[in-house]
């Protein structure tokens, strides 16, 4: 269960999503199901069959293997992913920041812990929640979308995204979904916006039809330098007035809630000076949503725009 709004709630079930499309197609359920859609010996029993000779035909003329952990892949599937990887990629555990998501590992006696930097200023949004660590194979798969071109990764990733937005309960039932933008040189350059990918996905799994995704709302009018070796306060310069709003007619008096969406949440800098220029633009609350977030124990991770592309990656056909 994602976090509420008390904070003190904390991740309790395991999240696992299938790699198969074949599965999907069929409407046979999660992948590993033998349960017969049918009577034994009736069409589930041809249908399955019929699977495990598709299966097995193309590991024989097809060989692959996955791209996080190089063990062969048995099934049909967009995603050259195994299930084994997908199912280790877990929601975040423990007490976490009732606003910005941060893990806390000395809570105080409030009704919504906080960490130090949200106590000491708040933040431009509302609430942030992130689905997993920036870590191990949820970071891999990340990867595998920006800078491999994996876009069938966005569904799976789109899934988790889905189940972060459905944290937010009550909160936030209407309003607009703004992924963040890329600037147009790294757009020319990886030919999609991976916010937009998994943004995209996620609300094809949620039923919430008063949450509307609206692109081209914010710009990125310059490309920021590298934010490496940069303290806190460095960071946020570096981003400051890099955004602006450019289409304010679709906030002003329209959508007061906006729901940002990105792929990682770092140190807060870019979605917070995103947040601020939409609220300047009218819109009442700013929520932000994302995959992944870097937690103080795993700070040792460069943020994601400092990250040069992986030479070793490439685009999955």
């Amino acid at each position: 269960m994602i976090p509420g709004i008390s904070g003190r709630e904390c991740w309790t079930r395991r999240a696992v999503f299938s790699s198969s499309d074949l599965s999907r197609a069929k409407g046979q359920g999660i992948p590993g199901d033998t349960r017969s859609t049918g009577p034994v010996g009736g069409r589930g029993r041809v249908s399955s069959l019929f699977d495990a000779a598709a299966q097995s035909l193309f590991a024989t003329l097809l060989p692959s293997d996955c791209r996080l952990c190089q063990a062969p892949l048995t099934r049909i599937s967009r995603l050259p992913v195994c299930d084994h990887c997908l199912s280790r990629m877990e929601p975040i555990r423990g007490l976490v920041c009732a606003v910005c998501g941060e893990r806390i590992f000395t809570p105080h006696a409030e009704v919504q812990p906080l960490c130090g930097e949200c106590r000491m200023t708040a933040p431009q949004f509302v609430r942030a929640i992130a689905y997993g660590s920036y870590d191990g194979g949820l970071r891999e798969l990340i990867h595998l979308l920006k800078y491999g071109r994996v876009r069938p990764a966005a569904g799976v990733l789109g899934r988790m995204l889905a189940e972060v937005i459905q944290g937010f309960g009550s909160e936030l039932l209407s309003g607009i979904v703004v992924p963040v933008p890329l600037h147009s040189s790294k757009l020319r350059q990886r030919g999609f916006n991976q916010a937009e990918e998994i943004a995209r996905a996620a609300l094809k799994n949620l039923n919430r039809g008063g949450l509307k995704l609206a692109t081209g709302i914010l710009d990125r009018k310059r490309a920021t330098e590298s934010q490496t070796g940069l303290s806190d306060h460095q960071r946020q310069q570096n981003v400051r007035g890099a955004f602006v709003v450019a289409a304010p007619g679709e906030i002003a008096g329209k959508n007061k809630d906006v729901l940002l969406v990105d792929d990682v949440f770092t140190t807060g800098a870019t979605v917070g000076e995103c947040a601020r220029v939409l609220r300047r633009a009218g819109a009442d609350r700013v929520f932000v949503a994302t995959v992944a977030r870097v937690l103080k124990a795993e700070a040792a991770w460069a943020a994601p725009e400092e990250i040069e592309e992986p030479r070793t990656l490439k685009a999955y056909a």
